[in-house]
């Protein structure tokens, strides 16, 4: 990674030589370099802009040294070390990005968005009780936030908590009705819970909502199979890994919080020869078409 000198030292550099010799019994003062704080501020803005667009075509290596150095020229501005830290976040450098959220949070406590995002940065560290302890006062400060919601509900997840982390799975959903991560969770909980048939109901709702939506289709699955509806089982997980093949990964799955029972079943079923026939079918279709980056 580039580094970036502090533009300040440069300034600072410039004034020290731009500085004339002294001269002994002289009436004026030496010139010394006046730093324009405003315009600075706004060249850091500037700079933040051009960090988000880039970050938004996933260009996150441009974008981070420019929102570096937009923190340098608009220090106090607490929006800045939040894109700051979200590019961190983004490019899985949790402690950075936890630092930058944090100097973001002296200056404006207030700001909820950066609450949950430092709750995200422990949470992928594995710092679950950190991680619900940082949602829970971002959803103080904005209760009715669907993500927040499933955030803390995953965290509680993650801590064991089921009773509560449906509790915020149901809230996420009352938000918003057509959350299906929500329900999908809930879907998790109840299988690992041995309610498969509480299991199922949620993922039929889920993929009712979006029938694109790959994970809640395996998940319904898998349980149909092991249920003892192996034709629609095996139609279903087809389709699924026809939309999105990364759910074939067992270690992808458990990433998404799939339990040991349902990462076991599905381990079974990921050998079925159906199964092995529509992954093999992606792959020869991935290689006749290089150029398709889906």
């Amino acid at each position: 990674m580039p580094k970036y000198v502090r533009l300040i030292s440069l300034l600072v550099a410039c004034s020290v030589w731009s500085m004339p010799k002294v001269v002994h019994a002289q009436a004026l003062l030496p010139h010394t370099l006046q730093l324009d704080g405003a315009r600075l501020e706004k060249q850091g803005l500037s700079l933040a802009q051009e960090a988000a667009q880039l970050a938004q075509f996933q260009q996150i290596d441009l974008a981070l040294p420019r929102a570096r150095l937009a923190t340098q020229l608009a220090p106090n501005n607490d929006k800045v070390w939040f894109l700051l830290g979200g590019l961190y976040l983004q490019s899985k450098q949790f402690d950075q990005a936890i630092t930058s959220l944090k100097k973001a949070q002296s200056l404006n406590s207030k700001n909820a968005d950066v609450l949950f995002a430092l709750g995200s940065a422990n949470f992928q560290q594995k710092n679950y009780q950190a991680a619900a302890e940082h949602y829970q006062t971002g959803l103080k400060l904005k209760p009715n936030d669907t993500e927040g919601l499933f955030d803390l509900g995953n965290a509680y997840f993650m801590l064991g908590r089921m009773p509560e982390a449906i509790a915020q799975f149901n809230k996420a959903v009352d938000q918003d009705k057509k959350f299906w991560p929500a329900i999908n969770n809930i879907g998790l909980i109840k299988y690992e819970q041995g309610d498969k048939e509480g299991a199922i109901k949620q993922w039929q709702l889920a993929t009712n909502i979006d029938k694109q939506a790959a994970e809640p289709l395996l998940a319904l699955a898998v349980a149909l199979y092991v249920k003892g509806d192996s034709q629609q089982g095996i139609a279903m997980g087809a389709s699924a890994l026809r939309i999105d093949q990364r759910y074939a990964d067992l270690d992808f799955l458990k990433q998404n919080l799939w339990g040991e029972r349902l990462l076991a079943d599905t381990k079974k079923f990921l050998e079925l020869p159906g199964i092995q026939a529509a992954l093999q079918e992606r792959d020869d279709s991935s290689s006749s078409n290089p150029g398709n980056t889906q």
